[in-house]
């Protein structure tokens, strides 16, 4: 194996990468030379497929190899660690070779939307059936019970509030605005965050005397939004660092004897409600969570309530196919999360609630808009993320997670959903 020493860079990257805190990325995986050399031609075999260039380096300038149809350019700087690593590891492989500064691209998001828009399609299909055998798998530690769910909302959502005051807009909302226009821009960001809460308030019938349940507090802004409107909210969340920021947020707004912000699993909420919203919790849940969750819904909600659900999908089949895969956004961003597919969503409402389907819109191209600004506003106060702590190896991970995820919507690969959810008042 090789592997980097403290402070030195992995043979052909430019990352100095620390092996206390990043073992899996400063040492290349062994790797015997046989499955090294199939796993290249495999790589190159996909690449070639595809519109874009992707740049091996060889021993000498004049020795690089492009291949590939045109298009956005994935520079390979160090090819022998980049197929030992895609070979040991597959995807995790990938984005931990990024990280190692192994390849990169000029155009991070276009190359990786290339391969978002072709992910069926780049492991030959006799691979792909013996996918159960080849393809990492959870760790159980990260199964979203109770404990679980704590410990994985922590690894994220504690790593720091001035982390991720860096990046977002004043409002600290981390889910996907809702634009009036293509191209977005930093200066309207706050304002599309406001258009989305205020939609998803509307949905959920929120106003003055709601009794208002919020699963998933993020650092408070829907919930001042919804108690603006005269509503009194319960506001659950597993992170205490959310909870503390959302907690002094309510203070400063004056809102303190309407929001109540609780540091609980949806599991343990108790009580009545006249509404329920939850902004992209559903994620974090897990598969094997979801009915629990959604007879959550239904048990808090009152007869003719409503829930506002807003959701990141993937397409029902790729959800099928990757289902308990363990993958490189498991491992190093939303340990135990599980996007779910529409369908998957529809068929937990009806098969485990009394709730129905009420409305959907989907709007995905504005979620890779938010995530652009995000990214481009993390990538401009990058020395101030150093100056948090934040090494150069996490700054090239959260770079990747953005950009990973940006590539995702534009794709098409991913979409964002907003559910309304209605319950029959049946005394009516």
């Amino acid at each position: 194996m090789r592997t980097a020493e403290p402070g030195i860079a992995p043979h052909g990257s430019a990352v100095a990468v620390d092996p206390a805190r990043w073992p899996d990325v400063a040492g290349v995986p062994r790797a015997s030379w046989p499955r090294t050399a199939v796993t290249g031609a495999v790589v190159r075999r996909a690449l070639r497929r595809l519109p874009l260039r992707a740049r091996f380096a060889g021993p000498d300038p004049a020795g690089a190899r492009t291949v590939g149809l045109g298009g956005p350019l994935l520079e390979v700087r160090d090819p022998e660690a980049f197929h030992a690593r895609i070979g040991a590891h597959g995807l995790v492989g990938f984005g931990e070779s990024y990280m190692a500064g192994e390849w990169d691209a000029p155009d991070l998001v276009a190359a990786l939307t290339v391969l978002a828009a072709h992910t069926a399609d780049l492991v030959p299909a006799p691979l792909q059936r013996l996918r159960p055998l080849w393809a990492a798998r959870r760790p159980e530690g990260e199964r979203n019970t109770p404990d679980g769910s704590r410990t994985n909302i922590s690894r994220h959502y504690d790593l720091s509030n001035d982390l991720f005051a860096l990046f977002l807009d004043d409002t600290l909302s981390y889910s996907s605005a809702l634009f009036r226009g293509f191209p977005a821009s930093w200066d309207l960001l706050a304002a599309a965050q406001h258009r989305k809460i205020d939609r998803l308030l509307d949905l959920a019938g929120v106003g003055a005397g709601t009794r208002l349940l919020e699963i998933g507090t993020g650092w408070g802004e829907l919930a001042l939004r919804a108690a603006a409107r005269g509503a009194r909210v319960t506001s659950l969340t597993l992170s205490r660092e959310q909870r503390l920021l959302a907690r002094e947020r309510v203070r400063a707004a004056g809102l303190a004897d309407r929001v109540s912000v609780e540091l609980c699993d949806y599991r343990e909420a108790r009580g009545e409600y006249d509404a329920v919203v939850s902004v992209e919790m559903v994620e974090a849940v897990g598969d094997e969570f979801w009915p629990v969750y959604f007879r959550t819904l239904d048990e808090r909600l009152a007869p003719g309530g409503r829930v506002a659900l807003q959701a990141i999908t993937m397409p029902h089949e790729r959800m099928l196919a990757t289902r308990g895969s363990f993958t490189w956004i498991h491992k190093y961003v939303f340990p135990g999360g599980r996007i779910p597919s529409v369908r998957a969503v529809e068929e937990s409402v009806r098969d485990h609630t009394r709730l129905t389907v009420a409305g959907r819109d989907a709007y995905g191209a504005h979620y890779a808009e938010t995530l652009r600004l995000w990214r481009e506003r993390f990538t401009e106060r990058a020395g101030e993320v150093a100056a948090l702590g934040f090494d150069e190896t996490f700054r090239r991970m959260w770079t990747f997670y953005l950009a990973y995820s940006e590539a995702g919507f534009r794709s098409g690969y991913l979409d964002v959903q907003q559910f309304l959810l209605t319950k029959e008042d049946r005394a009516r």
